[in-house]
Formats: structure tokens, C-alpha cells, sequence
């Protein structure tokens, strides 16, 4: 009995090797590390917080006040009357950084679909690079420190970082086919990661001399990063005369089924696939979809919501982490900004492994779902981490393995896999779209949560915190339960045939 095309998979490994060029290489690090600088400028304003706080309320340890005229200085920084309202004003500022990002990512997308990638993308990098220079360093060179001057910064801000990920998302896109697209992406998606640890080590590195410098420092990097991706970054393989992605996947569907994208019906008949939003033309230039078309597609919406609740926790460690080990266990700053290091560690490890997991069974939700059961409990182990920086260390990379992981999973592969579903077969125009609503959607549910996170600290404490975030992860299972339901039938159909094809 011959066996089906979607249960032989080792050709798909080989066809992604043999089609990796230098291009693809560079391709990936460019984009890599391109996100990977706008991930590190948004971390230093997490590991420096408690510095923040502190000069912008009455204390007796305002070190960035000059010795010539203390007095007046110290009270033009006092912004706040007890560190409480600092920190509620803290939380304030990533809910409206999350908002403006969230509103701009869905612009994003469809002016990433319309223009030309590699400029879209170095403008938002070299913009946001002055915006948090000034956000972060200006201000206190100058002495001038104004809530309202920094809400509107930082919403600027927010725009600006949102034209990163759905462009580089896209150009990976481009690059990188079906074959292996877990494994890439699961190994890709540590660019946020990377980001985060390269931000804290560089705050780290400076905060002594006053978190000013912590701002200079990564804005500098990233205003470098952004010349160097327009000068060199390719956002397709026609631009180097290879072929484009669809052309090949085309071909190859004709030999093997392992480039149909994991969205599809297996109950679909192939031949009857014509269907698309593209015209089949191949010489014309395909048009972008629409943003309600993309909504519409299958599976975009189910993702959309369960990546709400998943970044609202993911982005709840990223922002208050570090403030949260030097508040509840009493470490110093600079010790708990490279100890959060270590859930981004175990975020890297797992959207690696889970993606290469997912390609060999050619299925993502039910990754998704045994991962994100896994966190739940140990979102409650760590909840109740003794005061041991080992042990915290531990814990913490295991939590970050099991959140980071889907939400990398999530944001990445699984957008290219919406993003070039046979109903936009061919067409790189939908990419940049799809995610931007996956990641615009989950952008809405994080700027949220972080409000409510100060809020219930400040009301509640850490521990209802904790129990906030195993309501959210529980939420993301349960609006992907319909495709992991019909995912696990589809492998238990595939292991019957198997079976019958021995």
C-alpha cells in the first residue's frame, strides 16, 4: 500500500537544505538581529525601573543630581510623592507603550505588505533609537522630567518598535518555506530573547553610572543596526534572481505533501485547490489582501486570542521581572537584571524545541497545548520560589520554556503558516498583514495586563498575581482547543494509515 504524501517527511528536510543558500544565512541574521536590538531597547526600561523610581520620588539617594545645586535639582525630579505612584505611573507607561504598539502593528502590517519591507523596517529602528534616546537620556541630561512629555514618547515610541516584527516576520517569510519552518522559526524567534539578554547585560554593564546611559547605550546600537539592515538586508529572492518561495512549493507538491501549510484541511482534495486570493498569474505582481480578508482566514482569530492572553503573560515577565525580584526578594537591581536572564534562556530552548517538535509532526497546537499545561504548573511553583538566586534561576528557565516557547511558536512560525495558507497561496503580500493582526491582537491583551498587574500588586501582592497568570495561560488552551481538537484527529488519521501501509 503506497503511503500517503503528508506522512513522508524526510524529503522535506532535505529540500530545505539543498535550497539554503549564503543569501538565506544572512537573511537570518540581519532580521535576527534587527529585532533582536529593538527587543533590547524596550528591555532597559524594564531593568532600570527601580533607578527610575527612585529619582522620581523624594529619597536621599537622588545620585543623578549634581553637587552644585542639589536642592533645586532634587525637586524638579520629584515627580512623585512615594515610590507607590512611581510605580503605578511605571506600570502606566508600558499599558500605553503596549497600546500604541498594539494600534501600530496593525498598520504595520498592511504598510509592510505595500512597501518596501527593508525601508519600513530600518526607519522604525532608526526612529525608535532617537525616541528612546530622548526618552531615556535627554531628559536627564537635561533635568527635565514631565509625565505628560513622557506618555507622548513613549506612544511614539510604541509605533515606531511596531514596524519591526511584521516585517521581519515577512521577509523570513520569503525566505524560508514550509520545509523545516518550525525548526527555523522555533531558532529565529530567540531573537526577542536574545534581545532581552543583550538588553539587560548592556543596563547592567552601565547602570552605575546612572540609567541614563543604560537608555544611551542601547539606543546608540540600534540607531547602528537600522543603517546597516538598509544597506543590507534582501526582503526577497527575486531580488538576487533566485525563485521565489511559491514557485518552488508548487513544484514540489507535485513529488511529496510536506509544504502544505499546517492550516489546511488533510481531508482537502489537492487537485481541487485553485481557489485563491492571488491571481494565478504568475507574471503579474500579487496584490496585498485585505485586513478583514486576512481576519478571515482560518485560524487567524482562534490564534489571535489565545496569543492575547499568552503575550499578556509573556510580556508580564519581561516588563516587571527584574523589578519583581528586587521588590519581593530584596536583591539588588543590577543582580536581578541578570538573573531574569534566565527566562529568556529557557524561552530560546523552547521555541527551538517545540518548533522542531512541530515539524515532525507536521502539527503545532498540540504542542502548544501540552506546553502551556506544563506552564500552568510552573507558573505555580514559581510563585512560591524560596529567596535562593539558584533555585529562582531554575524555576525560572523552566517557566520560560514552557510560556516562551508557544508565544515564540505563536509570533512566528505559526504567523507564516496563516500568513501563506493555500487561500493566499503564493503571495508574500499576506504575511507582513497576518501578523500584525496575531501579534497586533496580543499586543491589545499584554498593554492590558500590564495595568492590571500594578494594579493587583499594589491591592492584592505578588501571589494573586501569579494566580492572574494561570487564569491567562489556562484562556490560551481554551481558545485553541477547536484546532487542537481537530489536529490530534488529523494525527491519530495519519498513525491509522501508517498502520495500514505496514
Amino acid at each position: 500500500m503506497a503511503v500517503p504524501g503528508s506522512l513522508r517527511r524526510q524529503p522535506a528536510s532535505r529540500d530545505f537544505v539543498s535550497h539554503c543558500t549564503h543569501h538565506h544565512i544572512v537573511v537570518f541574521l540581519l532580521t535576527f538581529f534587527s529585532y533582536s536590538l529593538l527587543h533590547a531597547s524596550r528591555k532597559t526600561f524594564s531593568n532600570v525601573k527601580v533607578s527610575i523610581s527612585s529619582q522620581w520620588t523624594p529619597s536621599c539617594r537622588n545620585s543623578t543630581a549634581p553637587e552644585l545645586q542639589p536642592y533645586e535639582l532634587w525637586n524638579s525630579s520629584h515627580l512623585f510623592p512615594n515610590p507607590e505612584k512611581a510605580t503605578l505611573f511605571l506600570g502606566t507607561l508600558d499599558t500605553i507603550f503596549l497600546f500604541s504598539y498594539a494600534v501600530g502593528l496593525f498598520v504595520s502590517g498592511i504598510v509592510g505588505d505595500r512597501l518596501n519591507l527593508r525601508w519600513v523596517l530600518s526607519f522604525g529602528m532608526c526612529s525608535s533609537a532617537l525616541v528612546v534616546f530622548s526618552f531615556g537620556t535627554l531628559t536627564e541630561w537635561l533635568h527635565f522630567y514631565n509625565k505628560w512629555f513622557y506618555c507622548c514618547l513613549w506612544v511614539v515610541n510604541g509605533l515606531l518598535q511596531s514596524t519591526g516584527w511584521p516585517c521581519v516576520v515577512a521577509v523570513m517569510g520569503n525566505w524560508f518555506g514550509k520545509a523545516g519552518r518550525g525548526f527555523v522559526f522555533g531558532l529565529w524567534s530567540a531573537c526577542a530573547s536574545v534581545g532581552n539578554i543583550l538588553g539587560a547585560f548592556l543596563a547592567s554593564c552601565v547602570l552605575k553610572y546612572g540609567y541614563e546611559y543604560a537608555f544611551l547605550v542601547t539606543a546608540s546600537v540600534q540607531f547602528a543596526g537600522g543603517v546597516i539592515v538598509f544597506f543590507g538586508l534582501l526582503t526577497s529572492p527575486k531580488e538576487v534572481g533566485l525563485p521565489e518561495l511559491g514557485a518552488d512549493e508548487d513544484e514540489a507538491r507535485v513529488e511529496e505533501d510536506a509544504n502544505r501549510p499546517l492550516m489546511g484541511s488533510d481531508d482537502a482534495d489537492d487537485d481541487d485547490r485553485n481557489y485563491s486570493i492571488q491571481a494565478a498569474d504568475n507574471d503579474n505582481e500579487p496584490k496585498a489582501i485585505g485586513f478583514f480578508q486576512a481576519c478571515c482566514l482560518p485560524g487567524v482569530i482562534l490564534y489571535s486570542l489565545a496569543y492575547a492572553c499568552l503575550k499578556l503573560v509573556n510580556y508580564s515577565f519581561f516588563f516587571w521581572l527584574p523589578f519583581y525580584l528586587s521588590n519581593n526578594f530584596g536583591w539588588k537591581e543590577a543582580e536581578a537584571d541578570q538573573l531574569s536572564i534566565w527566562y529568556d534562556v529557557g524561552g530560546i530552548i523552547g521555541g527551538t524545541i517545540q518548533g522542531l517538535i512541530s515539524d515532525v509532526l507536521q502539527k503545532r497546537a498540540p504542542v502548544l497545548a501540552v506546553s502551556l499545561l506544563f506552564a500552568v504548573g510552573s507558573l505555580f511553583g514559581y510563585s512560591r520560589s524560596p529567596n535562593s538566586k539558584p533555585i529562582n534561576a531554575v524555576i525560572m528557565a523552566i517557566t520560560g520554556f514552557f510560556i516562551g516557547g508557544p508565544s515564540n511558536m505563536i509570533s512566528s512560525a505559526i504567523s507564516a503558516d496563516l500568513g501563506r495558507q493555500d487561500l493566499v497561496k503564493g503571495s508574500s503580500e499576506a504575511l507582513a498583514t497576518v501578523t500584525g493582526i496575531v501579534d497586533g491582537t496580543g499586543s491589545i491583551g499584554a498593554a492590558v495586563g500590564q495595568y492590571l498587574v500594578s494594579l493587583i500588586q499594589e491591592n492584592l501582592g505578588w501571589m494573586w498575581v501569579f494566580y492572574f497568570f494561570i487564569l491567562m495561560t489556562s484562556s490560551s488552551v481554551l481558545f485553541i482547543s477547536p484546532l487542537i481538537v481537530r489536529e490530534v484527529r488529523m494525527l491519530l488519521h495519519e498513525r491509522r494509515l501508517r498502520v495500514l501501509a505496514q
